[in-house]
């Protein structure tokens, strides 16, 4: 797979859990995180599925 090919992490460079273990920054947990590079596309798609869902909570 080239490099372009992967679908790419939604980190913006804010990087602090909160009580939840959830990313303020990408809405990410901190096993998503951990775990994210050795995620197939799939699974990225998959955990980016649960941040649009976690982010759409917040915007409330």
């Amino acid at each position: 797979m080239n490099v372009a090919d992967k679908v790419r992490s939604p980190c913006v460079s804010i990087c602090a859990l909160d009580e939840n273990d959830l990313c303020i920054g990408c809405q990410r947990s901190g096993d998503e995180i951990t775990r994210w590079s050795q995620m197939s596309n799939e699974e990225r798609r998959e955990v980016l599925r649960k941040v649009a869902e976690r982010e759409s909570k917040v915007a409330i």
